[in-house]
């Protein structure tokens, strides 16, 4: 299959949705961006990539973080984690207050930024002060990439604006559900949704989530077969907050968005794709992103359904 040509396609079909959604603007140095961007990266096992746009240029990942650390955490918790957090869809926006109040504080997966909150407070219990280095050393192993690190302008703003965020971990931390300090906690997720990384790392760092939890250009087994087919599966239905049914509906694909614009999506057995375009459809989710991942499992078959 010419996964070249198909790229182009999709890049000249994606024009007419230009202006159709609106970027991150309740964080002050996301709202900077310039919106008029598309660029989209398929990563293969044997490492060959295939690109449109300017697959080397380094966005915000934000909620694409999540996946990592909920890798790492469930690497090391296993089933006990879900004594914390959740595996069912939310259906509610991704930074919503209102389950946890009538849920006692459980977060109902870990792809909404309360589930992330938890996640995070798990691998401080672990790694204490180097918590945020841990996931940082985790991401470029995964990625096979030492040039990855955060921006600190980015984690500034999202300290100084994330009041949501900080009313989520009180509210998790009042039913006892997150063990260490607030400002430990928070520091940790806001810096990694700080990670600034490329559509072509990141596709390459996802590889081992369509591999059975085995990196194929390293060989290296990063997490169990098992552990990975849940990974995948929590993907499928909450990684894209409460439009997942929609996503899933459309491309039919394991995926995580983040609202600095990027998504990443599984071909199982196959390869790991990311697509970044900074303007957000009304769930936060990339809107050409997810147009033009329609139209790569409609043009090349390989949805999972």
């Amino acid at each position: 299959m010419n996964y070249q040509k198909i790229l182009t396609e999709i890049e000249a079909e994606i024009q007419p949705f230009f202006s159709q959604g609106n970027v991150a603007s309740y964080i002050p140095a996301l709202a900077n961006v310039d919106p008029n961007q598309f660029s989209m990266a398929i990563c293969m096992f044997d490492g060959t990539t295939y690109g449109v746009g300017d697959i080397n240029k380094k966005f915000s990942i934000q909620s694409i973080s999540k996946v990592f650390t909920f890798t790492l955490a469930l690497n090391y918790y296993g089933k006990e984690l879900y004594k914390r957090v959740g595996h069912e869809p939310s259906g509610n926006p991704f930074n919503s207050l209102v389950q946890l109040e009538y849920e006692n504080g459980i977060p109902r997966n870990p792809f909404i930024n309360a589930g992330a909150l938890v996640t995070a407070d798990s691998l401080v219990s672990i790694y204490k002060d180097e918590a945020f280095n841990q996931i940082l050393e985790f991401i470029k192993m995964a990625s096979d990439d030492e040039n990855i690190s955060y921006d600190e302008e980015i984690f500034q703003s999202e300290l100084e604006h994330g009041f949501r965020n900080f009313a989520l971990v009180n509210m998790i931390k009042s039913y006892g559900n997150i063990k260490n300090s607030i400002n430990d906690v928070i520091n940790t997720y806001f810096k990694q949704c700080s990670i600034m990384m490329s559509p072509k790392e990141l596709a390459k760092s996802m590889l081992f989530l369509a591999n059975h939890g085995v990196n194929p250009l390293t060989n290296e087994t990063i997490i169990t077969e098992s552990k990975a087919k849940r990974i995948n599966s929590l993907m499928l239905t909450c990684g894209h907050y409460d439009a997942s049914g929609d996503f899933a509906y459309k491309v039919g694909l394991p995926g995580k968005s983040g609202v600095g614009g990027g998504i990443v999506a599984i071909v199982p057995k196959k390869m790991a794709i990311c697509v970044y375009s900074p303007e957000l459809n009304k769930q936060g989710n990339s809107l050409i992103g997810t147009v033009a991942l329609e139209l790569f499992t409609t043009k090349t078959g390989l949805s999972i359904f």
